[in-house]
């Protein structure tokens, strides 16, 4: 079950920039605590999104994913002082390059759920809202593209539950009706993305789309919550930031494990984190309360 997603009704350069920095953070800082956060707050926001389904996207795929790139990093890498065996290979096994190796992973895996919640959050509307007249042509690609995969995946399922009706599905038969059928499935589809490619450049064209001095119709307004919201996220990256240039987030993986933890500073830098990362959560459940206390008063 999905939720009401109050974040999402900010305006889209509040989003935009959210998800900006902390992407940027997800892969720039390499800090155990940091990606710890990192993923909790990204894992929590998508679960908040979209439900069950992100549970099932995390064990099906992201826990392999993790498992992979943490076992790659150590087969290859032989860097570090504490050696902890001998490979078959005859190639040292380090504990630094095993913690590196989850570091990457979390790093890896942190990076692909914020992205989710980057896909569920910042629609195509909102893209070409941005970057419609700083460039046009390619935002408009690009947020073409990222509408055509959701409808491309409802349509696949549609013409799949037709076919079915039909007794055409791909679950019956032997290898080669099943190739057979999948086969009109997919020229199916090609006729309809093919017809809707050109349903949509004949209302880009009758609409006026290129011409000089068009304007364009948007229904955001950035208002006094925007700006709170934004000052925050501002407030919260610079600190952030700064806190990473004066050294109050080193940490190091070679030679040998060290780095800064339980320091005021370090300690400050990971609330004011954790603060910027769990911001949209902590907006939802706000909301929810509120709305839950009307409810009841109702």
């Amino acid at each position: 079950m999905t939720n009401r997603d109050t974040f999402s009704g900010f305006h889209p350069l509040v989003n935009f920039l959210y998800f900006g920095f902390v992407l940027a953070f997800a892969m720039v800082f390499t800090h155990p605590v940091c990606l710890a956060l990192s993923f909790l707050c990204a894992f929590s926001y998508a679960v908040y999104l979209n439900g069950k389904k992100a549970v099932r996207f995390s064990l099906l795929y992201m826990t392999p994913m993790f498992v992979f790139a943490a076992l790659l990093n150590p087969a290859f890498n032989h860097q570090g002082a504490t050696i902890l065996t001998y490979l078959p290979s005859g190639n040292p096994l380090t504990l630094e390059s095993i913690a590196y190796g989850l570091a990457a992973a979390a790093m890896l895996v942190t990076v692909i759920t914020w992205f989710s919640c980057f896909n569920a959050v910042i629609t195509s509307d909102k893209f070409v809202y941005l970057f419609g007249r700083i460039i046009p042509a390619l935002s408009l690609i690009l947020g073409m593209a990222l509408r055509f995969v959701p409808r491309f995946k409802a349509q696949i399922r549609v013409i799949g539950d037709a076919q079915k009706c039909l007794g055409r599905d791909m679950s019956n038969g032997n290898i080669l009706q099943k190739a057979r059928r999948g086969i009109r499935v997919i020229s199916i589809m090609v006729t309809w993305s093919l017809e809707n490619a050109i349903e949509t450049a004949d209302s880009m064209k009758s609409r006026g789309y290129g011409l000089p001095g068009r304007t364009a119709f948007s229904i955001y307004r950035f208002d006094h919550r925007d700006c709170r919201a934004l000052i925050f996220i501002l407030v919260c990256a610079a600190y952030i930031i700064i806190g990473s240039v004066t050294g109050g987030l080193y940490f190091r993986y070679f030679p040998t494990v060290k780095g800064l933890w339980n320091t005021p500073y370090a300690l400050s830098i990971f609330a004011v984190y954790a603060a910027l990362g769990a911001m949209p959560l902590i907006l939802n459940i706000k909301e929810d309360l509120i709305w839950k206390s009307i409810a009841l008063k109702t």
